[in-house]
């Protein structure tokens, strides 16, 4: 099969490509790729269309639902299906490929975070089982990562993409890495992601890495970005950028300079975290972010290429 590159596939063409494929799909378009997190337990900001759909028309290539539950999924304002067929029904509503975030941690670790939007679930954590739930469920990418304060550590993480690889890693993209530090100490500013760790996490199945966007984290700077993305692609993998430190909710001045800082140091694919959450990724700051690293043509040609109801 032929495959275009995404910029320019309709959610025809994404629905009949394999893990492969994607891959293939987000290399073809060379750093254009835009990746918008949501959270799906939370209030949309247009009242009865998901967060998701909103992200979508924005000019989102790919959706990445924060805090899901696999064992009891919740998209606020997604019309009544069964819960197998969640994302099935929000890759109808948006045309997009639909990635999730599980954790590998415990509650132990994530204490600090009970009684808070952020505490742990049964169905959040990076277990091969869960892996299984999103695989059959229809999701396309799982990226194993951190919240704030959940104590997600990097050797947890080469654990989970073992476990998770042998069970899915032929039919789902599997992305690894921290765009903070989780609560870990010793595991701050470049001590986030090392070369040591991306290397381990493509052998434990790896398909692409997660790095913080420069500028976002103490001590990431475009040059050791570069470094560490320079060492995926010898790799042959791909390299994923993240705003997900509360800078998203920036002025669209510095979301413009942190876009082009992440594609001079050879991003495949740029994070912007939580759209629809007051205070994080605004509308204007997601459009300033595509415009600044695809302009305003490809841009305007994803926002129309969305699916509304």
């Amino acid at each position: 099969m032929s495959v275009k590159r995404l910029l320019d596939c309709t959610a025809r063409e994404l629905a009949a490509y394999g893990k492969q494929q994607l891959l293939a799909a987000i290399a073809g378009s060379e750093g254009r790729v835009l990746a918008c997190e949501t959270i799906g337990i939370t209030q949309p900001l247009l009242g009865d269309v998901t967060n998701a759909e909103y992200a979508a028309a924005l000019s989102a290539d790919i959706v990445l639902l924060n805090m899901f539950d696999v064992q009891h999924p919740v998209i606020q304002a997604l019309p009544d299906v069964p819960e197998g067929d969640t994302v099935r029904e929000l890759k109808r509503l948006t045309g997009r490929m639909i990635g999730i975030n599980l954790e590998p941690t415990t509650p132990a670790q994530a204490q600090g975070n009970n009684g808070t939007l952020w505490q742990m679930k049964a169905g959040r954590l990076a277990t091969a089982e869960n892996a299984r739930r999103a695989a059959a469920m229809g999701v396309d990418l799982i990226v194993l990562t951190g919240n704030p304060g959940n104590g997600v550590r990097n050797d947890a993480i080469v654990q989970a993409l073992r476990e998770i690889s042998a069970a899915v890693g032929d039919r789902v993209m599997l992305a690894a890495g921290k765009m903070h530090a989780s609560g870990v100490a010793g595991e701050g500013g470049e001590k986030i992601l090392t070369p040591d760790d991306a290397c381990a996490f493509m052998d434990a199945g790896a398909d692409i890495i997660l790095l913080p966007a420069p500028g976002t984290v103490p001590g990431i700077t475009p040059e050791y970005a570069h470094r560490l993305i320079e060492t995926v692609h010898a790799r042959g993998k791909l390299a994923l950028t993240s705003i997900g430190t509360s800078q998203e909710g920036a002025d669209t001045a510095t979301i413009r300079q942190i876009a082009l800082l992440c594609k001079m140091a050879g991003a495949d694919i740029h994070h912007i975290g939580d759209t629809g959450v007051p205070g994080m990724a605004l509308p204007q700051n997601i459009l300033a972010y595509s415009i600044a690293i695809r302009g305003e043509r490809h841009t305007y040609h994803r926002m129309a290429q969305s699916i509304n109801r």
